[in-house]
């Protein structure tokens, strides 16, 4: 399977936890989910701003929750049917484990 086919199934994979329930988005609701011991995997846009950045991967890092990305804001946004954002957090292990498997 190509990088990119592995990429576009992993964005589908997302779309699929969202509609479960098991995505939050933005930076802030990232972050709580964090501080709650709820994130499982965070995933983060290419072209985030790296203050948004600088608040989410050492809180990711600290707690021991892995970090990927998966493109831009703007592919990361429409996985899950939002606008542009530079921060996602999956909060099912199943999900999290599957998608940081085809996120390389």
């Amino acid at each position: 399977m190509s990088g990119a086919s592995r990429r576009a199934e992993a964005l589908a994979l997302l779309g699929l936890a969202q509609r479960a329930g098991a995505v939050v988005k933005g930076t802030q609701a990232t972050r709580l989910a964090l501080r709650r011991g709820d994130a499982k995997l965070v995933i983060l846009a290419e072209d985030g701003a790296r203050a948004q950045l600088d608040k989410v991967v050492p809180l990711a890092q600290a707690r021991g929750v892995p970090c990927t990305n998966l493109g831009d804001q703007a592919t990361l946004g429409a996985a899950i049917g939002s606008g542009p954002l530079t921060a996602v957090a999956v909060t099912r292990s199943g999900f999290g484990k599957k998608i940081r498997t085809l996120s390389g």
